[in-house]
């Protein structure tokens, strides 16, 4: 009576697991890349360095301010020798092409930005999409167990009536039961995982992503490479590569602009004055309107000492260096990532000679066998594990290609993910 019981009470919690489910909001991966592009709030924030970099372009071609200066005088307080008022303007000329190696630099330095905003992009689609893959990855594998536990719960309702009916003693039809309860907690905990490879979505789209479900075909992940065209391909159009070659350019023009600051600049002026009526008995005088035109040249012993021109040739030199580490670096990444992806793919292929069909045959025959009493549960138990680990093993081994091939396209410098 306990054990019947028992068997009612899993049931109920089956057709509670079955039918409660609830029904997520489907997304598909361009309709999530999308929300990355336009809603990722780091993306968002780096933009600002590219509109702060093209402000400074028009800053730095900004004319030297002109000072206005007005003064007046008392000639004397006492002897009555009148006032003098007067105004002048004054404004720096500056030579040596100073405001032109500010442009320069200011556009190289917006260049700059722009390029360093693609390689942003670019890592964040690659983590995006390998996001977006661990969720599909725990799915599958949810949906795995699910079906693994909806096999065996029907082959311990099945062994509850043979036992009632004798065919079968009462610990086989309890073994079956305990492995239909065991695979139910498994169930439980892989629905949390799925739940949480959801949630981490939302850091990518700026938005909450709990309840929603990703939609797509792990297996689409197969591309045909030759590593020298992707190394080819990755210095000819990787951002963060074209992004050092820029800051070279940067570094030059920095020089440009350093030794420019060392030309002189010349401070005219130009300005009027007026003289009152002097009433002094001793010497009086009328009065009197003048004009004056100056010129001032800085002494530039500060040239002596050359420290900031000195950086910028280092500046240059330590770009150079970057950008040949950058290089090498590339390289070997993408030599790393193609014989990741390429190992992944002849495991795939033996996956793809029939070790999944083989294994589901093996275990309809074993349960089969079993039902007519010619095998045992222990054998069904390990043929139904067996199955299930090669099920799972090859979910895992779709996920670690697709994760390889977003890797690979990442170091190469390409974007072609779709699925």
């Amino acid at each position: 009576m306990k054990f019947n019981f028992l068997i009612i009470v899993l049931c109920t919690v089956t057709g509670i697991f079955i039918n409660g489910q609830t029904e997520h909001e489907p997304i598909t991966f361009n309709e999530y890349l999308n929300a990355v592009k336009n809603k990722n709030l780091g993306f968002a924030a780096q933009k600002y360095n590219v509109s702060m970099a093209e402000a400074s372009i028009l800053t730095a071609g900004i004319f030297p301010d002109p000072q206005i200066e007005i003064e007046t005088s008392n000639n004397g307080v006492s002897k009555d020798m009148g006032y003098t008022m007067g105004g002048a303007v004054s404004w720096t000329l500056e030579l040596g092409g100073k405001r032109k190696a500010r442009i320069e630099t200011a556009k190289n330095e917006a260049e700059y930005s722009k390029l360093q905003l693609q390689d942003y992009l670019r890592n964040l689609l690659a983590d995006a999409t390998l996001g977006y893959i661990e969720a599909l990855k725990t799915k599958a594998l949810l949906n795995v167990q699910k079906e693994s536990y909806q096999s065996m719960l029907r082959l311990a309702k099945s062994d509850s009536i043979r036992y009632k009916l004798g065919d079968i003693s009462k610990v086989t039809s309890q073994q079956s039961r305990l492995e239909a309860s065991s695979l139910l907690n498994e169930v439980y905990q892989l629905e949390g995982t799925q739940q949480q490879s959801i949630t981490a979505l939302s850091d990518f789209t700026g938005s909450d992503s709990t309840g929603k479900e990703v939609t797509g075909d792990l297996s689409a992940f197969n591309r045909n490479f030759t590593l020298n065209d992707l190394i080819t391909h990755a210095f000819n159009q990787r951002a963060d590569l074209l992004a050092s070659r820029q800051n070279i350019n940067t570094a030059a023009s920095r020089v440009k602009l350093e030794k420019a600051n060392r030309v002189i600049d010349l401070g005219l002026s130009a300005g009027a004055g007026h003289n009152t009526i002097a009433n002094n008995e001793i010497a009086p005088s009328p009065a009197v309107n003048t004009v004056k035109l100056g010129i001032s040249v800085p002494l530039k012993f500060s040239n002596r000492r050359n420290a900031d021109l000195k950086i910028a040739e280092m500046g240059y030199s330590q770009a150079e260096a970057e950008y040949r580490q950058i290089e090498n670096s590339i390289r070997t990444e993408i030599t790393q990532a193609y014989q990741q992806y390429t190992s992944a793919q002849k495991q795939l292929q033996q996956f793809d000679n029939g070790m999944l069909k083989e294994a589901e045959s093996i275990l309809k025959g074993i349960t089969y066998s079993y039902q007519r009493g010619e095998s045992s549960i222990l054998e069904v138990l390990n043929a139904q594990r067996t199955y299930n680990e090669l099920r799972q093993n090859y979910f895992q081994l779709l996920a670690e290609n697709a994760a390889a091939l977003t890797e690979l396209e990442r170091k190469a410098g390409i974007w072609d993910i779709d699925f």
